[in-house]
């Protein structure tokens, strides 16, 4: 992978965190650990589903894709 994928990838993951909401507090836990942890492990396995898909710009397009998606995904089962 060229530095410019990396950058780009790890562009769009930070991108994708300024996304999170604020969970709500439940007495005695910390949610905004498992939100941060579901969007950015939701992110990186996305990202690397991506990877594993297609070659040259179509792979930087689906690596793109999964770290988005992957993302969202994340947030959705651990932000609630």
């Amino acid at each position: 992978m060229s530095n410019r994928t990396i950058t780009l990838i790890l562009a769009g993951g930070l991108a994708l965190s300024g996304c999170a909401g604020t969970p709500q507090r439940v007495a005695g836990t910390n949610p905004e650990f498992g939100c941060i942890a579901g969007s950015v492990g939701g992110a990186v396995l996305g990202g690397l589903v991506g990877a594993t898909i297609g070659s040259g710009t179509g792979q930087l397009v689906a690596v793109g894709t999964g770290v988005a998606l992957g993302g969202a995904a994340g947030t959705v089962l651990t932000c609630r």
